[in-house]
C-alpha cells in the first residue's frame, strides 16, 4: 500500500491561485452575464404547459393534461414563492442569517410541494398519477438546460 507524503507548509502556501484584477473581473462579468430567475421560473412554466398540451394530445384524453398540467403547477408555484423569498430578502452582512434564510425559504418550497401532491387527488378528480410526475420531472430538470443555453457557457469538447 502506498502512502503519500502530507504537503508541507511551504508547499501547502504555494498556490496556483491568481486573484483577478478589477478588469479581469469587469471583463469575465461581462462574457458571464447573470441569469435571471424570473426566466428560469418562466421557461418551467413554459415547459410545464407543453407537457400537459403534449400528454393531452398522445392520450387524447382531457384528464392526463390536467394531471400533467397539476404536475407542472406543483413545481412552478412553489418555485415562484422560493424566488420572491430569496430574492426580497435583504442583504445581510452575516453569511449566516443568509444560509438559514434561503434553507427557510427552500424548506417552505418542500412543505408547498408537499401539500400540493396530497391535494391532488381532490383537486384533480381522477387523477393520473403517472402523467403528474412525469410532468412533475420534466418541470424540475428545465432548469439545467436553462443554465446551459445561456450566453456564456463555454462548450466542452
Amino acid at each position: 500500500m502506498k502512502t503519500i507524503a502530507p504537503e508541507t507548509e511551504t508547499e501547502a502556501e504555494e498556490s496556483d491561485f491568481k486573484p483577478l484584477t478589477p478588469e479581469e473581473a469587469q471583463a469575465w462579468r461581462s462574457r458571464h452575464p447573470p441569469l435571471s430567475v424570473w426566466k428560469v421560473v418562466a421557461s418551467q412554466a413554459l415547459v410545464g404547459v407543453l407537457v400537459a398540451l403534449v400528454a393531452w394530445l398522445l392520450t387524447d384524453s382531457a384528464l392526463v393534461g390536467w394531471s400533467a398540467a397539476y404536475g407542472a403547477l406543483a413545481v412552478v408555484v412553489p418555485a415562484v414563492l422560493f424566488a420572491q423569498g430569496v430574492l426580497r430578502q435583504k442583504v445581510s452582512s452575516d453569511p449566516r442569517a443568509a444560509m438559514v434564510g434561503f434553507f427557510g425559504w427552500e424548506i417552505a418550497k418542500i412543505v408547498l410541494t408537499v401539500a400540493l401532491l396530497v391535494a391532488a387527488p381532490w383537486l384533480v378528480p381522477g387523477l393520473n398519477w403517472v402523467a403528474l410526475v412525469v410532468s412533475m420531472v420534466i418541470t424540475m430538470k428545465t432548469y439545467w438546460v436553462a443554465l446551459l443555453v445561456r450566453p456564456g457557457v463555454r462548450k466542452t469538447d
